[in-house]
């Protein structure tokens, strides 16, 4: 198959003599950063652990993606030693399902989903009772959003009544719902839920020398064409602005001078053994488990727990989203998977999640146990609600692993193909101690360092809030009259691989890692960038926050240069 990049195996592996700032991770935050600095004039240079990956490779990845049999790690060449890792907490989790190392990160195989924390996501302590609060506001983050829609190009219209304040249009028209989507609407008008637009990384008409969706509909975990965001991207407009990116390097450790106070150098490996990278400042990008990993490995006799852990914090609190979902089918046709993407959804149980609904409209007279499972009591955190319009197998999926051929193949397609809906959520769990990114040091990594053990397990609000999400999600298929066949709850639901909290920022530095402008407590020139700075989780996909806070950084960093 076409791999990374031929032209790795003549990049010039060795360090920079001189370099402004070190960025280590060339995901959307490591990416945002690296090219917002190298614009002003600085020397950066980014390490990355992984490949560069050639672009026209996207095909064969789609056609793996599509084959039954073929692993989900597989597609971007996870797995092995390089990406082995534990998880001896309470559920296991699955780390690798959907990490991609590499230039782009994450981005290369994320749905692409794109929306702006709540206010009161940033004020959970003073409003719940629970959890934390952040040590900025969500105004504080507001221009910082703003320029990151502009940044990764966001599609979407400003049809939401819950969302939190804005003033300037979205970047991208929004896409035209799916057809689920108003079979979804009919049953929620009548329920009092009000749908609206789901914001998307992904272009509706070209932008930025992207070109507009083409319908491939296997945005995760591959994108063939280019138009959903990822952050190449910005590596690559890094590099034209005078960046230095070097793949296939994985940082070691960081060294700190003899004070302790601040880092001098980044020890990479590369295929020719290892290097040192020298620097004024170092930016930490590598998301949620890896960061922490890298400060736990980077213990010297001035930071023997760990660089920058001196409040004991660090690979603490990790958070993730978690899945519910409730599924089945109709006597009509849905056109499942013929959109690769969420058009829409609903923040109505975001801010209220117990709250009630306006009944119906009169159209079809919603039945009083229905209307009864709307409204419901208990503490329960924010819920983000979406109309899953790729619900149900795959017709290329039956087709290749169905077995059978001509009219009796064309029946199991017209059996199991075309009638399925479902409804998706995610729900924000709360920052628990116990749950934590630690070193298993009885296994090792391909250098032999201690591999990342996740350490993970749900609170019962969390569960609470799982089933309050599932209750919503059967009244509107029972209102649409569909047979349920699934769901996904407190009991087997899973992660949304959204990996948060590990080096969590606030103002205190025996309670958090970072400051409010993320940089280290500890470490004067070191800063973090990543979801791992997010004192609570939120419902909201985390990367245009990831976004908006490396931009805000950026800004740091530069007065500091």
């Amino acid at each position: 198959m076409a791999g990374p990049d031929s032209r790795t195996d003549a990049v010039d592996r060795s360090p920079s003599k001189r370099a402004d700032v070190c960025v280590i991770g060339s995901g959307p935050a490591g990416a945002l950063i690296a090219h917002d600095l190298a614009g002003r004039g600085y020397d950066v240079v980014v390490l990355e652990a992984g490949p560069r990956f050639d672009f026209d490779s996207r095909p064969e990845r789609m056609e793996r993606a599509l084959r039954p049999g073929r692993s989900n790690d597989s597609v971007w060449d996870m797995g092995g030693e390089r990406d082995a890792f534990s998880s001896s907490g309470e559920r296991q989790y699955p780390l690798n399902a959907a990490r991609a190392k590499g230039i782009g990160g994450s981005t290369l195989r994320w749905q692409g989903m794109v929306m702006r924390l709540h206010e009161s996501d940033f004020e959970r302590r003073s409003r719940d009772g629970v959890g934390a609060d952040w040590p900025i506001s969500y105004e504080d983050l507001r221009p910082y959003y703003a320029r990151a829609e502009r940044e990764l190009g966001v599609e979407g219209a400003t049809d939401n009544p819950f969302s939190p304040p804005r003033e300037e249009p979205f970047p991208l028209p929004a896409f035209e719902p799916s057809y689920s989507d108003s079979i979804f609407a009919d049953a929620c008008e009548r329920l009092g839920i009000t749908t609206h637009s789901a914001g998307n990384a992904r272009n509706s008409e070209p932008y930025d020398d992207r070109s507009a969706c083409v319908g491939y509909g296997t945005c995760q975990p591959v994108c063939p064409s280019g138009a959903k965001y990822d952050a190449s991207t910005h590596i690559e407009a890094a590099e034209e602005e005078g960046a230095r990116v070097i793949d296939r390097a994985p940082v070691q450790r960081l060294e700190t001078d003899s004070s302790g106070a601040r880092v001098e150098r980044a020890v990479y490996a590369t295929p020719d053994g290892e290097r040192v990278q020298k620097a004024r400042q170092f930016v930490v990008a590598c998301g949620g488990v890896e960061t922490p990993r890298l400060l736990l490995l980077s213990r010297s006799d001035q930071h023997p727990n760990g660089l920058a852990n001196s409040s004991g914090l660090v690979g603490r609190y990790f958070m993730d989203h978690l899945f519910a979902g409730v599924g089945g089918t109709l006597d009509r046709e849905t056109r499942q998977q013929h959109v690769g993407f969420i058009t829409s959804e609903t923040h109505q149980f975001y801010d209220d999640p117990g709250q009630g609904t306006g009944g119906t409209n009169g159209t079809n007279a919603t039945s009083a146990a229905t209307r009864g499972m709307l409204a419901s009591e208990g503490d329960f955190g924010p819920i983000k609600l979406e109309f899953l319009n790729y619900a149900g197998p795959s017709p290329v999926g039956v087709a290749l692993g169905n077995g059978s051929w001509g009219d009796d193949l064309a029946g199991s397609l017209r059996d199991d193909y075309g009638t399925h809906i479902a409804i998706g959520g995610l729900v924000g769990q709360l920052p628990w101690k116990e749950n934590r990114v630690a070193l298993d040091r009885s296994r090792t990594d391909d250098h032999g360092n201690p591999v990342p053990d996740v350490r993970w397990s749900i609170d019962d609000r969390t569960k609470r809030t799982i089933e309050r999400a599932n209750e919503i999600q059967r009244a509107i298929l029972d209102e649409l009259g569909a047979e349920i066949s699934w769901t996904v709850g407190p009991e087997n639901t899973g992660p949304a691989y959204h990996h948060m909290g590990t080096t969590r920022m606030g103002t205190d530095p025996t309670a958090s890692v970072v400051d409010a402008r993320l940089r280290t407590h500890d470490v004067s020139n070191l800063t973090i960038a990543s979801s791992s700075v997010f004192p609570t989780s939120g419902a909201m996909n985390p990367t245009l926050t990831i976004a908006a806070l490396a931009l805000k950084a950026a800004r740091h960093l530069d007065r500091d240069l």
